[in-house]
């Protein structure tokens, strides 16, 4: 049976003290919920504009899988979680954009989308990942 790993990474914000980044668990790897946060700053961006608060939280979420020892073209289910169901067709043009030029082939991760409350006001979007190591 294989351990469970914690993935860290500076390329994405350091996590509350209650959870992990992400978990690695042999080829399976959960990317825990990321917001629009600079890593370097920990500040949120974008206050109102939910397309770049989109890119932010999937750069994030990237460097994430990527410190797992998987690809972003791993990725095979995203969770968006959005305050505003107004938002929605803003943020499905900007993580369509973002999807498509980082996953190769013509099979895009699954997706579910729910409107919601988000833990800080200055969140519009909120995403998560399970990604699966190719061998």
């Amino acid at each position: 049976m294989s351990e469970k790993i914690a993935v860290r990474t500076t390329d994405a914000p350091a996590p509350a003290h209650t959870f992990s980044q992400g978990v690695r668990k042999g080829p399976f790897v959960q990317v825990s919920g990321q917001g629009p946060v600079d890593p370097a700053t920990n500040e949120y961006l974008f206050p109102g504009d939910v397309a770049a608060q989109t890119i932010r939280t999937l750069q994030n979420v990237k460097a994430i899988v990527e410190a797992s020892g998987a690809t972003f073209d791993d990725v095979v289910m995203l969770r968006v979680y959005l305050t505003k169901r107004e938002d929605f067709a803003v943020m499905n043009k900007a993580y369509g954009e973002f999807v498509t030029t980082h996953t190769a082939g013509d099979v895009l991760p699954s997706r579910t989308t729910v409107f919601t409350g988000l833990p800080r006001e200055e969140m519009l979007v909120e995403i998560d990942a399970v990604a699966i190591v190719s061998a």
